[in-house]
């Protein structure tokens, strides 16, 4: 059995996911399994979520993905040290046998998934294995890598998804034989899900699941800027080594339907008012006089036909929909396809952000990008600026425009369930 880091590893081709050495929380160390977790670094709303997340335990795992600090520097060096606190003192301890794990998680109603968390043979997109689905910044790409530098940690899963072929194939089948057994963990978060976490070890097993996965191709579905840090890092420090894999959960969505839901914008600095005046005579914009589900139904309508936003802020709801069929010629690429030019994701990027409101897409002075819609709405509406609200992108949409080496616009498109940081951790020292 080959693992992360062996020189053999990479003579084989295809997805390549290799056990590792778990780190995980010691239960007795810590209040609950649950008060250490984390949405992942990304989803957290901060500064609410963040001071909440650091105050349900002084070790939760949000001090170590999002460390607090005066300079970027001294973040990363605070999150190092921690990490080597947690771990001289036994709250992080290191599974005996390296492995794979099944995760699981389940909430009240009807979402269930599972898929297996390992270290993948990290690629480029030539080659056709791992397929990015949308643009990364720069800036957050920099900055995970030095907080993975800093740690020598992937500190939590990327959300990877691929297609089986619908029927208990071989990693379908270890894993539904590993449930029936007692898990690792088991916790449930507030936010009402249930997850669950088992061990992979036996040589047959993991065989199993190597020879199958290495038949598939995944779909990034939650992660692109962790794997972009892959990428740089494993670049940085040559093969073989331990830089050459990286921490991902796969999930087989033939099985598993993932849920796809809008990533949301919020403008700084941008009133509501001014946003609305610039549109004028370039999109039709009606008030909403409406509770938040019912104007998120009404863009689902008006999405249906094309391009459509809501816009929040000032207290209402304002449907931006029916763009100039002028204005979107002279400011969306013409050298795309199609399925690409008409996202909402690109209309909002290439011709509201940049023609219209004159906002740098990857400014954090200026933008945010926000999974929780009613957040997003609350923020705006408390800082005096503009929320953008989204209708999500069709998973098949999705995963052509994948397949076509066609990227999506940053931060285009938010699928869940996404993994709970906290509760297996990769070293890549160990």
């Amino acid at each position: 059995m080959n693992t992360a880091g062996h020189p053999e590893a990479t003579a084989r081709r295809g997805l390549e996911l290799t056990p590792f050495r778990g780190l995980r929380y010691d239960p007795d160390r810590v209040g609950s399994l649950a008060a250490v977790t984390s949405p992942p670094y990304d989803v957290v709303v901060r500064p609410d979520g963040l001071h909440h997340l650091q105050d349900s335990d002084p070790h939760n795992i949000v001090r170590l993905i999002l460390p607090q600090a005066d300079t970027p520097a001294a973040r990363n060096e605070q999150a190092a040290r921690t990490l080597h606190r947690w771990l001289s003192e036994g709250v992080l301890t290191t599974d005996t046998d390296p492995g794979l794990y099944v995760y699981e998680q389940r909430d009240g109603e009807g979402t269930l998934q599972r898929g297996v968390i390992g270290a993948l043979r990290v690629s480029e997109p030539s080659e056709g294995l791992v397929l990015p689905h949308e643009d990364v910044m720069p800036h957050v790409v920099a900055d995970r890598a030095d907080l993975m530098r800093a740690t020598s940690a992937n500190l939590e899963p990327l959300l990877l998804t691929y297609r089986g072929n619908g029927t208990a194939a071989d990693t379908s089948s270890v894993i539904e034989r590993t449930i029936e057994g007692p898990p690792l963990l088991a916790t449930t978060t507030e936010d009402g899900f249930s997850h669950r976490l088992w061990s992979i070890t036996d040589p047959a097993d993991l065989d199993r699941i190597q020879s199958d996965l290495t038949r598939r191709q995944a779909l990034i579905a939650d992660g692109h800027h962790r794997w972009a840090t892959y990428r740089r890092l494993r670049a940085e420090h040559g093969s073989p080594s331990a830089w050459d894999y990286g921490l991902v959960l796969l999930v087989d969505t033939a099985r598993y339907p993932l849920r796809v839901r809008a990533i949301h914008r919020l403008l700084h600095g941008v009133p509501v008012p001014d946003a609305l005046a610039a549109l004028d005579g370039l999109f039709r914009v009606r008030r909403l006089e409406v509770p938040l589900a019912a104007a998120l139904e009404t863009l689902a309508d008006s999405a249906r036909a094309g391009n459509a936003f809501l816009i929040a802020g000032d207290g209402a709801f304002h449907l931006v929909d029916q763009p100039d069929a002028d204005l979107l010629a002279r400011t969306v690429p013409a050298d795309r396809p199609t399925a690409w030019r008409t996202l909402d994701a690109t209309v909002l990027h290439a011709t509201l952000l940049a023609h219209v409101w004159h906002v740098p897409e990857d400014d954090p002075t200026r933008i945010a990008y926000i999974h929780d819609t009613a957040a997003t709405v609350d923020k705006a509406e408390r800082d005096g600026g503009t929320a953008v609200l989204m209708h999500p992108v069709r998973e098949d949409v999705v995963r052509d425009l994948a397949r076509q080496g066609v990227t999506m616009p940053r931060k285009s498109t938010s699928f869940g369930p996404k993994p709970a940081s906290g509760l297996v951790l990769r070293a890549l020292d160990l």
